[in-house]
């Protein structure tokens, strides 16, 4: 398992009151971060221009998430959680859904999460709703109701959108805090 200094051991829990309530009425100035891995201790890593799951480790270099809160309100659905944009930290990549082979797949795209962010009209292949299910989080397609963003239960395969949770595929994941 992954060794993380003391304070950064702290998963997402999310208060009674969620502070996307209050960031979505507001200006957020920075994303937040977090380190992500599944209840396999699988973590995120970039694999040439994607996203893949491999055993936490010292020796690894996990991805660390950035997520914000998109501010464009067309598409929100309290039930099914907060609409966020998600992006890796120190990189102008971010996630996205687009349709491949006739079937949803998760693409990473080179763009800024801030720019995505600011525009007043949010691109509905880039966002995702926020969903917490106990201490974990998982995150659904916007453009893809009913898609998750998922781990494979095999080690290093890349991470993907599915409808087929608790299965085969892991879409819950533990949020550690970076900032």
């Amino acid at each position: 398992m992954m060794a993380f200094p003391p304070q950064s051991r702290v998963c997402f829990t999310p208060p009674k009151s969620s502070h996307f309530d209050n960031i979505n009425k507001g200006v957020q100035a920075f994303p937040s971060t977090y380190r992500v891995h599944d209840s396999q201790h699988k973590a995120w890593v970039l694999a040439g221009n994607s996203l893949t799951a491999v055993p936490a480790s010292n020796n690894v270099k996990s991805v660390i998430l950035s997520l914000i809160a998109c501010r464009d309100m067309e598409f929100q659905d309290e039930k099914k959680g907060n609409l966020v944009f998600l992006g890796i930290k120190g990189r102008s990549l971010c996630l996205f859904c687009a349709e491949i082979e006739g079937k949803p797949a998760l693409q990473l795209k080179d763009v800024d999460i801030m720019d995505l962010y600011n525009e007043k009209k949010a691109q509905k292949a880039f966002l995702f709703y926020h969903g917490i299910e106990g201490s974990t989080s998982v995150f659904q397609s916007v453009l893809y109701p009913g898609w998750f963003i998922a781990t494979s239960s095999t080690a290093r395969q890349t991470i993907i959108l599915t409808q087929e949770r608790g299965e085969a595929n892991n879409t819950n994941f533990y949020l550690e805090s970076e900032n």
